[in-house]
C-alpha cells in the first residue's frame, strides 16, 4: 500500500482551492465508496480533494504533513484495535490540531462503545459504516466542513486582532503608520473571509496650491511592498488610472474582480479603497468594507498628518542648516554628509534606535548658532586675532540658547549638540571645559565627526587634506581632543567616511 494517496473530485467545478477530506481505513473499498459518493460534492464554489491513508501510523504523517485538512473519517480498528482512537489523541494532543472535524466510523461498535469514545476522545460525531448511507454521508459533510470553515475564520481573526492590536502599539511606539494600515487591512480581509483578495488604502490631497499628492497608507497580499511612508512613486500605472476614474467620477466603481471605494474625507482629499477581489462581494462585504473606509481612514488621515508634521519639522530643519552654511560660505554639503556620518556612528556605537533617529537631525544645528557671528568674523580669510576668536567661540553658547527652551527632543539634542561639539576629551575645550564622560555623548560623536569632515574639506583658510593626513592627525589626538573609543570606531570605519563624502561631494568638487 502507498503511504498516502491524494485524489480531486469535480475539478471542473472551480480553480479555487478544494476543501481536504481524509479518509483514514484499511479497507480499500471504503477509500472507493467514499470517494464515489462524495465525486460532485461542492461547498461555497470549492470541490474536494481526498487524501487516503491505510493505518493509524499512516495518518499521523499524514496530518504532520497537511495540517489545512478539513474533515477526516477515521476508521478505529485498523493495525491495531484502537488505531483509530490512537490517532484520534495524537491529533488533538501532540499535534495539537483542534480545528480539524474528525469523525469515527467503525464496522465494530462493540468493540469501541459510543459513549465511552464520545466521552473520552475529541472526536466530532461516531458513526458505524453500516449507517452513513450516500445522504447521511453528504450531511455529515456539510456539517463537518462548514463547522471547519467558522473555526478557521475565528482563529485568523483572532490572530488578525492580534497583529492589530501589535501593530497599535507599535505605531505609538514608532509613529509606524504604514504598519498599523497594513494589519487593519489584513484584519478586514480575514473577517470578511477574503483570502484571495489584496486591499490597499491610498489618500489624495490637493492643497492650496493645486498640487497633488497619493499616499499608500496600508497594503496586503501582492501590493504589500507599494506600503511605504510618504508619496508613493511605485502604483503600478494601471491602478493609477482606474483609481484616477473613481476619483473623477467621486463614486464607487465594482465589478466581479475589483473594487474601488470612493470616499471624501475633506473639500481637498479623498480616500481609496481598493479591492481585488476573486469573486464578486456579497452585500455584507460591501457593507462592512464602506463601514472601515469610512471610519478607520478617519484615523489614518489624522495619523498622516501627525506624520506630515513631523517631515515638515525635519524638512525645516535641513532648509536652516543650509541657510547657516551658506552665510558660513563653508562647503555646500557639510549639513548633509555630518548627518550620514552622526548617525553612522552612532549605530556603530550599539546606540538605542531612538537615539539614532534623533541624531540623524539634530547633528545638522550643531552650528546654528553662527547666526549671531559677524560676518567679518565667518569670512575672515586669515586666521582670527585672539579678540575674534572669543567672539567665534560663543556660537556654541548661542546655539544652545536658540534651542534649549524647546520641548522636542530633535531640539533638546541640537542644543547639546551645539554647546558641547568643541568640549575636548582632555577638558581643553570650551565653553565648559568638560572632560571625558562628562561630555555627552552626542556632542563627543559631534565633535570627532565635524572635525574630519572640516578637514577634508577646501576652507577659503586652508586646503582639503588627505585621508591619510586626517587619519595621522585622529591617532595623534586620540585621547585629548577625542574620545579614544570613537576615535577607535571612526579608524577602523574611514572607508565608510570616504564614501559618505563621495556620496554628498561639495559644490566645487
Amino acid at each position: 500500500m502507498p503511504l498516502f494517496k491524494k485524489s480531486l473530485a469535480n475539478s471542473n467545478v472551480t480553480n479555487r482551492t478544494p476543501w481536504k477530506i481524509a479518509i483514514i481505513d484499511d479497507e480499500e473499498g471504503v477509500h472507493d465508496v467514499t470517494k464515489l459518493t462524495l465525486k460532485t460534492f461542492n461547498f461555497e464554489d470549492r470541490p474536494v480533494e481526498f487524501l487516503s491513508a491505510y493505518s493509524g501510523e499512516e495518518g499521523l504523517t499524514l496530518f504532520r504533513e497537511t495540517p489545512d485538512i478539513a474533515l477526516a473519517f477515521v476508521d478505529v480498528v485498523m493495525e491495531t484495535d484502537d488505531a483509530g482512537l490512537k490517532l484520534v489523541d495524537a491529533i488533538r494532543n501532540e499535534l495539537n490540531n483542534h480545528t480539524t472535524r474528525l469523525i469515527l466510523r467503525t464496522g465494530q461498535p462493540g468493540q469501541a462503545p459510543e459513549e465511552d469514545v464520545i466521552r473520552s476522545y475529541d472526536i466530532n460525531d461516531y458513526k458505524a459504516k453500516t449507517e452513513l448511507s450516500s445522504i447521511k454521508l453528504k450531511s455529515c459533510v456539510y456539517t463537518a466542513i462548514r463547522s471547519f470553515r467558522d473555526i478557521r475564520t475565528i482563529e485568523r481573526g483572532k490572530r488578525g486582532m492580534e497583529e492589530v492590536l501589535q501593530s497599535s502599539s507599535s505605531v505609538l511606539a514608532s509613529q509606524s503608520l504604514s504598519q498599523f494600515g497594513s494589519a487593519v487591512l489584513k484584519q478586514i480581509l480575514t473577517l470578511l473571509n477574503l483570502n484571495n483578495s489584496v486591499l490597499y488604502l491610498t489618500t489624495q490631497h490637493t492643497d492650496l496650491y493645486g498640487d497633488t499628492k497619493m499616499t499608500v497608507l496600508g497594503a496586503s497580499g501582492d501590493l504589500l511592498t507599494l506600503c511605504e511612508p510618504g508619496i508613493s512613486t511605485h502604483i503600478p500605472p494601471d491602478i493609477e488610472e482606474k483609481v484616477a476614474l473613481v476619483l473623477k467620477s467621486k463614486s464607487h466603481y465594482q465589478s466581479d474582480t475589483l473594487f474601488i471605494g470612493y470616499y471624501p474625507s475633506g473639500q481637498d482629499s479623498h480616500n481609496i479603497l481598493y479591492v481585488k477581489l476573486d469573486g464578486p462581494l456579497n452585500e455584507v462585504q460591501r457593507k462592512t468594507l464602506e463601514m472601515f473606509a469610512s471610519n478607520v481612514a478617519v484615523i489614518f488621515q489624522n495619523l498622516t498628518q501627525k506624520e506630515d508634521i513631523q517631515q515638515t519639522q525635519k524638512e525645516l530643519i535641513m532648509v536652516l542648516s543650509d541657510a547657516i552654511e551658506m552665510r558660513s560660505k563653508e562647503s555646500g554639503g557639510h549639513v548633509r554628509r555630518v548627518i550620514l556620518m552622526t548617525e553612522f556612528l552612532a549605530e556603530k556605537l550599539f546606540m538605542p534606535q531612538e537615539f539614532i533617529d534623533t541624531i540623524r537631525y539634530a547633528s545638522a544645528l550643531h552650528d546654528v548658532g553662527k547666526i549671531s557671528i559677524p560676518e567679518s568674523i565667518l569670512h575672515k580669510p586669515g586666521k582670527l586675532d585672539p579678540q575674534e576668536w572669543e567672539v567665534m567661540k560663543t556660537h556654541a553658547q548661542k546655539g544652545y540658547e536658540l534651542l534649549a527652551d524647546s520641548d522636542r527632543i530633535v531640539a533638546k539634542m541640537g542644543a547639546i549638540i551645539a554647546k558641547t561639539h568643541h568640549e575636548r576629551w582632555d577638558g581643553k575645550g570650551y565653553p565648559e571645559g568638560l572632560a571625558g564622560d562628562d561630555i555627552p555623548i552626542e556632542g563627543r560623536i559631534m565633535a570627532i565627526v565635524d572635525v574630519v569632515d572640516a578637514l577634508l574639506s577646501k576652507r577659503c583658510y586652508k586646503p582639503a587634506w588627505s585621508g591619510s593626513q586626517v587619519k595621522a592627525y585622529l591617532e595623534e589626538n586620540a585621547g585629548a581632543q577625542f574620545d579614544p573609543l570613537i576615535t577607535k570606531i571612526l579608524l577602523e570605519n574611514f572607508d565608510k567616511i570616504l564614501e559618505i563624502r563621495a556620496q554628498q561631494p561639495d559644490e566645487e568638487e
